[in-house]
């Protein structure tokens, strides 16, 4: 007949006190919540470095101490805010994509437990769940326990000067549950995932280990002979490598954010006194010594005693013993040997053997409990090392998401997880970078226009004004849905600007300036000069105009009108002044530039009456792709672009400014304008600005020395697509740029192993030449039909806008329609 036994008789935990867990044995435990570095993030050093932190804390540790190190994970969902009715068109469809999309969520605590009574052995009889107890037997001296937590302290800090590992100690009301909160310790005793609300359910401890309608199973590696015969701090990632480069991942990863279900990985080491274990291991190995004879069993186990010793001595390791466990389970009963199938496989990657725990599967897991690990029982420990005992710990956590009101959502690449990536600011603040400029490389179709288009818009919708210079209408879709401007050629609607236009009627010196420039570029040719006369004239002809504009607020500013105030005004004052052809040749200055006055050649080019407030519109894209080898078209728009940007540089303060430059900036350096981005880069930090140069081809950085400087040398975010097709030539690439073996590693592992259910791409961003990630850029339906950049795609898309009144309402029917298959 089976027993029923109340929980509180067999509850653990006696009671938690000054943070403090007490057992009900008299062991005492500190509580931390760590930190662990983000998956796929290290280099070979680093797990090299997390390694021997880990061994340097270790040594700190009294004798007679468990280190419990627990690592949660249990399947979530994603659950987006809806409740926000500010959000855009694009960012509601991709909380609608991302709902609910299941993710492992990750929780890793250290326990450190000081061992009340070490000759007391722990075996499964003396397990709680079968010897009660009510009071613990043994206390620990208040002297013992101040030394204790000294000890605790300087592990934690070992750990945290690592700056691998931030630990933050647990306090009462963290252990143990509220009216309002529920502890860690309740957690772990119903296997409640953060968040969860609490339930009460029946515990069986039989060989079917269950809570409520959870069946539980734990895969031990509990012996030595079930170890793989070599273990590390890392292991080749083989479906991430290359045969020019190994991609890294922590020994024992595949036990953990890979492993694929909920479980809890326990990894305990328990240190005793290391010269009362050599002297038990050195009469354990005369013991086997006088019986090799008998059988070969004892002479081999011998002669691993033997090695063992000489290896403790000789290396100065540190033996402890040491215990591993999963906790697996399923919310549905039926997929119980799914598990077992996906645990023991995962463990096999290892090239470690396990078996489904059931005689002793309540005490391992009662062992668990936070606070209790000292009742691990000692046929489930076995003898090793502290260095290749922490190899086995688990030391990836998931990529974290920002809490900045800024940043892109970009997907970690495990489950495509979304994550609010903040390239700007916090970087920034935490002294990453020192400017916020962009270099962005792609080579055609690895999803480069993509890409910007999902920077751009995320910048946009969160208030920055942005200026796109292009040559390829990719970013035409996202324009109409900002209501931006849109500046591009056809012969029936040319391009056309309105230099003279000033919202607010205030002239000031910049652009006074650049309008001078503008009309000495269309006045003389490159090798003609200017004098100082012209120039003086000019300026004071353009005040004059503005002045006159003033008086007369039935005029229009544009070129037509200050041509006929030049022709009809300002030339009789000059002539009336006695002004001379020499000092200022009026009469050829209005024959040159007649063809871009009325019924000229080029009426249209500076006379706009649409899209005139250039300052304040948040969104301008000039799409040159018709006009970058027409010498006067294109001169007045390029001096156009550079003007606006200077202007919104200078003049919106507090406001993100950001001018992406596509593969347009080699058409503008052949002009001439290789300054200007270099003074661009240099400078736009200063107003909260942004500049971002976009290339299918580092060759083309690479041959203007003055671009290569200035745009590499000042871009502190690098951001690359596939760069797959350069493999075999990278180094080059590398060198450029300025990259790490490790950023290496990662550019060359982008879309080897991309989920085939999903459709998306990666993208590697660097910060600084210090962080570096790889992230999934998946999008919702909707956002994907605004980004495209396939002509059919972007032609079926403008007729439903047509159809439909709105590039919205064409976006949100064309998706609808593709979903029901229609199309």
């Amino acid at each position: 007949m089976k027993q029923i036994k109340k929980l509180e008789n067999v509850l653990p935990i006696f009671k938690v006190e000054d943070d403090f867990i007490i057992s009900k044995s008299g062991d005492i435990t500190i509580a931390f919540s760590v930190t662990l570095p983000e998956i796929f993030t290290l280099s070979i050093n680093d797990y090299e470095a997390v390694h021997q932190a880990f061994l340097k804390a270790i040594r700190v540790l009294p004798d007679f101490t468990v280190l419990h190190k627990q690592d949660w994970f249990i399947e979530s969902k994603f659950k987006p805010d809806f409740t926000d009715t500010e959000q855009s068109f694009l960012t509601r469809s991709s909380n609608r994509h991302f709902n609910e999309r299941p993710f492992l969520d990750h929780e890793c605590y250290i326990y450190l437990t000081k061992i009340a009574n070490p000759s007391k052995e722990a075996t499964p009889l003396t397990s709680i769940l079968i010897k009660n107890s009510i009071v613990p037997s043994k206390m620990i001296d208040d002297k013992e326990i101040q030394l204790f937590e000294d000890k605790v302290g300087q592990f934690a800090r070992i750990l945290q000067d690592s700056t691998y590992f931030a630990l933050q100690r647990l306090k009462n009301d963290e252990l143990i549950s509220s009216e309002n909160k529920v502890g860690l310790i309740e957690r772990y005793c119903f296997l409640l995932g953060r968040g969860e609300l609490p339930y009460l359910a029946d515990i069986k401890t039989g060989s079917d280990l269950a809570i409520g309608n959870r069946q539980l199973q734990i895969f031990a590696l509990s012996d030595a002979e079930d170890l793989p015969s070599l273990c590390g701090p890392r292991v080749n990632l083989d479906k991430y490598s290359t045969d020019r480069t190994k991609f890294s991942i922590g020994f024992a990863a595949p036990l953990g954010l890979l492993l694929s279900c909920n479980h809890i990985y326990n990894q305990y080491l328990i240190i005793g006194n290391a010269h009362d274990a050599i002297k038990k291991l050195e009469s354990k190995r005369l013991r086997l010594q006088s019986l090799s004879t008998y059988s070969r069993e004892n002479t081999i186990a011998r002669d691993a005693t033997n090695a063992f010793l000489n290896e403790a001595i000789s290396k100065g390791r540190l033996p402890i013993q040491a215990h591993f466990n999963i906790v697996a389970w399923d919310d549905d009963p039926a997929k119980a040997r799914d598990i077992k199938n996906i645990v023991s496989s995962a463990i096999a990657g290892i090239d470690a053997n396990t078996k489904i725990e059931t005689a002793s599967a309540p005490q391992l897991f009662w062992a668990a409990f936070p606070g209790n690990a000292a009742e691990i029982p000692n046929t489930a420990r076995f003898d090793t090392f502290a260095e290749q005992a922490s190899c086995f710990f688990n030391i990836e956590t998931n990529y974290r998401t920002s809490v900045s009101s800024t940043g892109l959502r970009l997907g970690d690449r495990i489950s495509g997880l979304p994550l609010n990536v903040d390239i700007f600011e916090e970087p920034i603040a935490k002294n990453i970078i020192q400017n916020r400029n962009i270099f962005l490389c792609g080579p055609s179709g690895s999803g480069k226009s993509f890409a910007t288009n999902h920077l751009l818009r995320s910048c946009w919708e969160q208030g920055a004004h942005v200026v796109i210079v292009d040559v390829g209408h990719s970013y035409k879709g996202l324009c109409s849905l900002a209501e931006g401007y849109y500046f591009t050629y056809a012969e029936d609607n040319p391009i056309a600007f309105n230099p003279f236009y000033i919202p607010d009627n205030i002239l000031d010196t910049e652009k006074k300036e650049s309008i001078k420039t503008l009309l000495l570029a269309l006045w003389k040719k490159d090798d003609e000069t200017y004098s100082r006369s012209e120039y003086i004239s000019l300026s004071n002809a353009l005040q004059n105009y503005f002045d006159f504009l003033k008086s007369d607020t039935g005029l229009f500013p544009c070129f037509n009108s200050f041509y006929e105030y030049l022709r009809d005004i300002f030339l009789p004052d000059l002539r009336q002044q006695g002004v001379k052809d020499r000092d200022f040749d009026v009469d050829n200055f209005l024959y040159v530039l007649k063809p871009y006055y009325k019924n000229g050649e080029y009426s249209y080019l500076l006379n706009a009456t649409t899209q005139l407030d250039l300052l304040d519109q948040r969104m301008i894209v000039f799409e040159l792709d018709k006009i970058k080898d027409h010498p006067i078209i294109f001169a007045v728009t390029t001096l156009t672009i550079c003007e606006i940007f200077i202007s919104k540089m200078r003049r919106l303060k507090g406001v993100r400014k950001i001018i992406l430059i596509e593969e347009a900036w080699k058409a503008i350096a052949r002009q001439g304008m290789a300054e200007y981005i270099k003074y661009l880069f240099k400078t736009v930090r200063k107003f909260w600005g942004t500049a971002i140069v976009v290339t299918q081809e580092v060759d083309d950085i690479i041959s203007s020395s003055i671009i290569k400087d200035a745009i590499v040398n000042n871009s502190d975010i690098k951001i690359l697509l596939d760069q797959s097709k350069y493999a075999n030539k990278f180094q080059a690439i590398q060198d450029l740029l300025g990259l790490s073996d490790k950023d290496r590693t990662l550019i060359l592992s982008m879309n080897k192993a991309n989920d085939p259910a999903m459709k998306y791409k990666e993208i590697f961003i660097s910060l600084g030449g210090s962080v570096s990630k790889v992230y999934r850029t998946e999008v919702s339906l909707e956002e994907y039909l605004a980004y495209s950049t396939e002509e059919k795609e972007k032609v079926l898309l403008q007729q439903y806008a047509k159809k439909f009144g709105s590039i919205k309402r064409g976006i949100a029917m064309l998706a609808s329609d593709i979903r029901q298959n229609k199309l």
